[in-house]
């Protein structure tokens, strides 16, 4: 059964010969006018150190280990066109083209948990779901019962450790006025055999029905993974593949 048809590239348009790994149909690369001011892709190393900078050409720069405007062909953590960086005006926006291991950028300040976010903590991979509120009770809850465990509360939301292949492993769950603390020697959540994480790495905080995700001054720090186009601030760190990246603009 063939899919439907796709609209002809306009003339202007060059086909990167890469593949979409979400939908299998080929990439094509839309003309992107030159950039005014530069712009740079900074890689550093894990003590945050430049070791190499590139220069952003266009208004759209993709990333990749081959089949990218900026190749990365020893690390094979990338995919061939991995993540794209897109920049208007003073404004930069990342999306991740449908990779292998997903792209990461990390936060600088406290950030609100979206339903299905991943967080990557240290080597953990952490997924946040919503479960939602509790609906109304049946009547044989108004009884007094003798017998049951004491919980801070009804569960509203979980944090589920992921393995590499994507399946669950732990998970915690959250619940209105319980924050937790994530680390590998102090807090709620501990990862003992991650020396990547710091002893205490990040606290998930909650405000009401919400959960805030805050680094503890980390030593590697908390990323979020990009879940279609998300605007980043210039000096955000980024993680592709194996790469710890920089954008700046000059």
């Amino acid at each position: 059964m063939t899919g439907p048809s796709r609209p002809a590239a306009a003339p202007d348009d060059r086909a990167s010969g890469a593949i979409c790994q979400q939908c299998g149909q080929p990439l094509v690369r839309r003309r992107s006018r030159p950039l005014t001011s530069p712009v740079y892709l900074l890689q550093l190393d894990e003590s945050g150190t430049e070791i190499d900078r590139h220069k952003l050409e266009r208004e759209e720069t993709s990333i990749g280990r081959v089949d990218a405007d900026i190749k990365f062909p020893d690390d094979p953590f990338i995919s061939p066109v991995h993540a794209q960086l897109s920049v208007r005006g003073s404004e930069l926006y990342l999306r991740d083209l449908g990779s292998r291991n997903g792209t990461w950028y990390f936060i600088e300040e406290p950030y609100r948990l979206q339903d299905g976010d991943l967080i990557l903590l240290g080597s953990q991979v952490i997924r946040f779901r919503r479960l939602g509120y509790p609906g109304p009770q049946p009547p044989e809850h108004d009884a007094t019962r003798r017998l049951g465990s004491l919980v801070p509360g009804a569960d509203i939301a979980s944090l589920t450790q992921l393995r590499s292949d994507s399946s669950a492993r732990d998970v915690l769950h959250l619940s209105p006025g319980r924050s937790v603390v994530i680390g590998r020697e102090e807090g709620d959540w501990i990862f003992p055999y991650d020396p990547s994480l710091s002893g205490r790495h990040a606290e998930i905080r909650s405000e009401d029905a919400d959960f805030i995700a805050i680094d503890l001054e980390s030593r590697n720090g908390v990323a979020i993974g990009v879940r279609g186009e998300v605007r980043v601030q210039p000096g955000t760190r980024l993680l592709i593949g194996d790469k710890l990246l920089r954008v700046e603009l000059a």
